[in-house]
């Protein structure tokens, strides 16, 4: 007993000895937007096709290291949108502009200062800063984060991410149809 006592006591002390090392970092992230659209009510003839954006900004990270938990939060202005061809009519792009805000909860798999593996999931808010005519367009949207990725030397960050919106993004004017924008992220982010 006087042993299992004494090995705790040491545990406990060298607990107590660690510094806190609950942290926060910030950083600069940015990437690319692959966007397809998922058409519901739309005539048969209507076409649509990928559009190719990007996305910048500054982020933040809290992470408690001994545990591998942590959370991320970003404010990201992105592009995003969709190539769309209507019946007998030209094809146009339908842009997104807007303010990005994904937050996302990870799970870091350490392999040395040197190598890192994460996976995220959390919520994404976009608020959209442009109207056009045809399309009828939320000016909010929030959507589901699900991503992976690597963390290099403690500071380079390089993942891929899929969002899902929980809603409609636009409805189409004319139709009774609506489309959803889901979008393929890959970031490449800069802790400081």
């Amino acid at each position: 007993m006087k042993k299992i006592f004494g090995a705790l006591m040491i545990a406990v002390c060298i607990g107590m000895a660690m510094p806190a090392q609950a942290q926060i970092h910030f950083g600069v992230k940015g990437g690319l937007n692959l966007s397809k659209a998922s058409l519901s009510d739309i005539p048969g003839n209507f076409k649509k096709d990928n559009f190719t954006g990007f996305f910048i900004g500054p982020m933040a990270e809290f992470n408690i290291p001994i545990v591998g938990l942590g959370v991320d939060a970003s404010l990201l202005f992105a592009q995003r949108g969709v190539k769309v061809t209507p019946e007998g009519a030209d094809e146009y792009t339908v842009k997104q502009n807007g303010l990005d805000i994904p937050v996302n909860l990870k799970y870091n798999i350490g392999l040395g200062s040197l190598l890192g593996l994460y996976i995220a999931a959390g919520p994404d808010f976009y608020f959209d800063f442009e109207k056009k005519s045809g399309i009828d367009k939320k000016k909010a949207e929030v959507g589901i984060n699900v991503g992976a990725g690597v963390k290099l030397l403690n500071h380079l960050q390089v993942g891929a991410n899929y969002n899902i919106p929980l809603g409609d993004t636009a409805k189409i004017e004319g139709t009774d149809g609506s489309y959803k924008t889901k979008t393929w992220q890959v970031s490449v982010a800069y802790i400081f």
